[in-house]
């Protein structure tokens, strides 16, 4: 059975997170999946973001659109409060050293100046690369206990499928989300997509009657692979996927030693900040490593 490496936002251990030159390097290190969060603006656009609120960590602000702009700065503000223009004021390129306890601060390359990216410009960078190994994992960021601060999961799935299809990317990705809602909604508007439940032990009180099954509930929601937090992985949540036919992704995985005993818990694929970690791993064990993609060729070479 093939097992893959997922990139976490590209590689957030190495290069800024949800961002086009973190992906770009992250394609050309080499992995089977690129996975990356999506929120929605207040003009309905699709962004890069992991967090719902502009993340101190992870974004500086730098100038206000407009000089007056009563939402500067825009650092602790809703991700659905501020316009795309806005948003691409913030510098997203480097982790702030005001947060001394983050552990990527120390390895992750910084590149100032770097804006957050649309879904659509990373489509069309993964496009311009030619990247057909490559699969998209887009995750829908909701919080069904926040809906002040989350889209519409209906409106904000067909967002993203609409958004694919029109790269055409439909057949070389897939959806996730820890709101089972988007699963339900993913299945429906797109039954061809992979469609991956996340789950971690902080947000399982999200799904109603969840039961001690939790892999047949996802697969009743319309997963094809659960996706759990790596301290949720044991023997009886594998055979329990196994008995719904889930393939299990397991997350976030940076340790070389723990993603080996994930592999012999028999996990199909590892989400990790440190591909090239995995990839050390992978070649140990004998497994298939993804192929590097060729970098871009300058403009006029």
């Amino acid at each position: 059975m093939r097992v893959e490496i997922h990139g976490h936002r590209g590689a957030r251990g190495l290069w800024p997170e949800n961002t086009l030159p973190g992906m770009s390097r992250t394609m050309e290190l080499g992995v089977h999946a690129l996975e990356l969060d999506v929120a929605l603006t207040a003009d309905r656009r699709l962004v890069l973001t992991h967090d719902l609120t502009v993340s101190a960590v992870t974004s500086a602000d730098r100038r206000p659109l407009r000089d007056g702009d009563p939402l500067h700065p825009y650092v602790g503000k809703p991700v659905n409060a501020l316009t795309l223009a806005q948003l691409h004021t913030l510098d997203v390129g480097v982790r702030l050293p005001r947060h001394p306890e983050d552990p990527f601060a120390l390895t992750q390359v910084a590149m100032p100046e770097t804006r957050m990216p649309t879904l659509g410009a990373v489509l069309g960078l993964v496009n311009a690369y030619d990247a057909e190994s490559v699969r998209l994992h887009v995750e829908l960021k909701s919080d069904p206990m926040r809906p002040e601060l989350t889209a519409d999961p209906e409106m904000f799935t067909e967002l993203v499928i609409d958004e694919l299809d029109r790269h055409g990317r439909l057949g070389n990705v897939a959806v996730l989300s820890f709101d089972w809602r988007i699963i339900r909604h993913a299945a429906r508007l797109a039954p061809g997509v992979r469609r991956f439940a996340l789950i971690e032990p902080d947000t399982l009180h999200w799904h109603d009657d969840l039961g001690p099954d939790v892999p047949a509930a996802a697969r009743a929601a319309g997963a094809t692979t659960l996706s759990p937090e790596h301290v949720m992985v044991d023997e009886k949540l594998m055979a329990q996927a196994a008995a719904a036919e889930l393939d299990v992704a397991v997350w976030t995985v940076n340790d070389v030693a723990l993603g080996a005993r994930m592999l012999d818990l028999g996990v199909s694929g590892i989400v990790t900040d440190y591909p090239d970690r995995m990839r050390e791993l992978w070649r140990e064990r004998g497994l298939e490593l993804p192929r590097p993609v060729a970098p871009l060729k300058p403009v006029g070479v």
